[in-house]
């Protein structure tokens, strides 16, 4: 499924836009039930870390009412200038992270399944994130963007601005490199088939 806003959502967005810089509270209301729950998932899933991925939601909403009085209509659908904004917070928060040498943390799974869901779910996942952690920066960003956002090629280009066919490549080899890296564990994921 597609998850990409259309040109009338957009119109839609960028009206909420004036009309919080006009003045109206609802309008912002409006706006962060639309996006606040896109952006924190497209922070958590490139960090790996929930209180991060709110922190970095969170400034990415508030970089938007700031810039509100002067978004220039038609220039950026408002869902691309906030995932750009919030791919760039989140390089942000990586590059500290490397400098501070911080361990990564692996948030636990959602309780409400059966306990040997919640744990196969729980590996998944957290083999999945280890996987995307291993891939350079850019590419970890074009897959979860594609992949895991549902996002198109163009969209994913003017969030990373870079060009269509450099989205594709990146796809393309980190697709392949999880591939490999994911491939031996198929059994312990619970991915058991005869294709093994």
């Amino acid at each position: 499924m597609d998850v990409t806003l259309s040109d009338h959502s957009n119109t839609e967005a960028e009206q909420l836009l004036r009309r919080y810089a006009d003045g109206d509270p609802l309008a912002a209301q409006a706006l962060t039930k639309r996006f606040l729950s896109q952006v924190y998932g497209h922070a958590k899933r490139l960090l790996n870390d929930d209180a991060e991925a709110q922190d970095v939601a969170q400034e990415a909403m508030l970089r938007l009412w700031k810039i509100a009085a002067v978004w220039r209509s038609g220039e950026a659908q408002v869902s691309t200038w906030l995932y750009r904004v919030t791919a760039n917070l989140c390089t942000d928060v990586l590059r500290r992270r490397r400098s501070v040498g911080l361990d990564e943390i692996v948030e636990p799974a959602d309780a409400r399944a059966s306990a040997t869901h919640q744990i196969q779910q729980k590996t998944r996942t957290e083999a999945l994130q280890s996987a995307l952690n291993q891939l350079p920066a850019r590419q970890r960003e074009a897959v979860v963007l594609r992949h895991l956002e549902g996002l198109g090629n163009t969209e994913i280009a003017q969030i990373m601005e870079i060009s269509p066919r450099a989205v594709e490549s990146l796809t393309a080899r980190g697709k392949r490199e999880l591939t490999v890296r994911l491939k031996g564990h198929r059994a312990e994921l619970g991915y058991v088939d005869d294709q093994e």
